[in-house]
């Protein structure tokens, strides 16, 4: 049964404007969610990518829980094969300990920018590989949890705040990838269902409850699914405001391209001109969003929580203007409340 419903924010770049806008938005749009009860906000970390404004997720985190006041605020996440471990687990140490019991640190291994990016990200090293992702991964926790083994090389060296709790941690994925991973290591794990077409059912979610291992700061498993979602007076309309990021997905996951986002009107067009092939996906990624108003998006993600057994799901949602985009989230969760009194 859904319980909670949270939000995944990309910084999308909205109506044209500078890039720098895209932050701004965020700070207004979580103050919007935390005042309409969502229960956490996420922010997501892109490099050199059109579109969308933030690479720091960690940045935006703190300056989201900065001006809100209940919301948890956290990553979606941080791409951990760019970073050390060690410099992720003072960051989110400190974090926490300037804002008790509202953080949230979501890791991932995907790159959020091309493979230029994600060489300028490690220059003058080598990028590390994805294979390490599972080794940093439990470095990480085992730094924020103090729970280096003995003979670990960097037992001695302290996280500091050292009296600070640990934030909650999440494994981000959008496939079976890391389920068992982060119920192996007794984080949270989301399920990125807005990511790619492919077919996930609730195995992924089963796996991961199967691997869970607890500890002290996650003595149970924690699991959310994370969907595309627009709402509109009609399905039609939602369809047509959801153009503008079908479109730039359909350049990102099948061209390599990063382009901004463009009017919908103007997405529609350039669709006629993609290959039948790239048109097919299109419709295909189309597919996988909640569209309509608010009442068949909230009963689809209760449908959704039902089916992959969770009690949360969060939102992301792109739209070229801001004021669809505020308009969801606000329609949402009062549908949502009121559903849930």
């Amino acid at each position: 049964m859904l319980k909670r419903i949270s939000v995944l924010d990309q910084s999308p770049i909205h109506d044209g404007k500078g890039e720098s806008s895209g932050l701004h938005d965020t700070l207004a749009l979580a103050k919007l969610c935390d005042q309409a009860g969502y229960h956490r906000y996420w922010c997501a970390e892109h490099h050199a990518t059109p579109g969308y404004a933030s690479p720091c997720p960690e940045m935006m985190a703190a300056h989201v829980a900065c001006h809100t006041e209940r919301i948890k605020a956290g990553t979606g996440g941080v791409m951990l094969t760019h970073y050390s471990p060690f410099k992720v687990a003072e960051t989110f140490r400190m974090l926490e300990g300037l804002h008790p019991g509202r953080i949230d640190l979501g890791i991932g291994r995907a790159p959020g920018g091309n493979g230029y990016a994600h060489a300028a990200l490690a220059a003058p090293r080598q990028p590390i590989s994805h294979e390490y992702y599972p080794d940093q991964s439990a470095e990480l926790v085992a730094y924020l949890r103090g729970t280096l083994p003995s003979k670990h090389p960097f037992k001695q060296v302290n996280v500091e705040p050292n009296n600070a709790g640990c934030p909650d941690i999440w494994m981000l994925g959008s496939s079976g990838g890391s389920s068992e991973l982060a119920g192996q290591l007794g984080t949270g794990f989301a399920l990125a269902l807005f990511i790619g077409t492919h077919a996930r059912n609730a195995s992924i979610i089963n796996a991961y409850k199967r691997a869970f291992v607890p500890s002290k700061s996650m003595t149970k498993p924690e699991a959310l699914i994370a969907v595309a979602a627009i709402t509109a007076d009609t399905k039609e309309e939602a369809e047509f405001l959801a153009a503008s990021h079908v479109y730039w997905k359909v350049q990102a996951s099948r061209l390599g391209a990063r382009t901004p986002l463009y009017p919908p009107e103007q997405a529609l067009a350039l669709k006629k001109q993609l290959s039948l092939s790239d048109q097919a996906y299109f419709d295909e990624t189309m597919n996988t969003y909640l569209l309509g108003t608010a009442d068949d998006c909230v009963n689809q993600m209760n449908e959704l929580a039902d089916d992959f057994g969770v009690e949360e799901v969060m939102v992301v949602n792109v739209t070229y203007g801001f004021e669809p985009r505020k308009r969801t989230y606000k329609e949402l969760a009062e549908n949502f409340n009121r559903t849930m009194r």
